[in-house]
């Protein structure tokens, strides 16, 4: 998993306020370690990353690296080589660049907030997972009596 050393921040940092609003509006709202990494929503496990955003972790799903360039903007998100998490807002990509996106986007547990019809089919696949995962059939299971 992606999980970073944690230094709580100082109550007297006087951008705390703007941190939490800026990791609020990127979704950087993740459960903080020694809490799993499952998504509260879904509860698949994810990859878990310490932000920029002073105390604020995200959650990124597992395993898709993409071009970032076919990534829309605000969903990008690069690991520097420190295990930090940031993402690039509205800044270009250079060529090459390999991007991560938020579980959040993905999560069969929420309401889609966009039409990005990749994100349509990787939400379904999700959602499968989580029903093979969590939701047993009754029918045809032997008495535990």
């Amino acid at each position: 998993m992606g999980d970073t050393e944690y230094t709580p921040p100082s109550p007297d940092d006087p951008g705390l306020l703007d941190h939490t609003f800026q990791a609020l509006r990127v979704g950087a709202t993740a459960p903080r370690p020694p809490s799993p990494p499952d998504c509260p929503f879904c509860d698949l496990p994810q990859d878990r990353y310490h932000t920029w955003y002073t105390g604020h972790w995200i959650l990124l799903e597992p395993r898709i690296r993409l071009p970032a360039h076919t990534v829309p903007p605000s969903l990008r998100w690069i690991i520097t080589p420190g295990g930090l998490a940031t993402e690039l807002g509205d800044a270009e990509p250079l060529p090459g660049t390999v991007c991560r996106i938020p579980h959040r986007v993905a999560c069969p547990g929420l309401l889609p907030g966009d039409h990005w019809p990749w994100l349509t089919a990787l939400r379904l696949h999700n959602d499968r997972r989580t029903r093979r995962l969590f939701d047993l059939p009754d029918e045809g299971l032997p008495d535990a009596g």
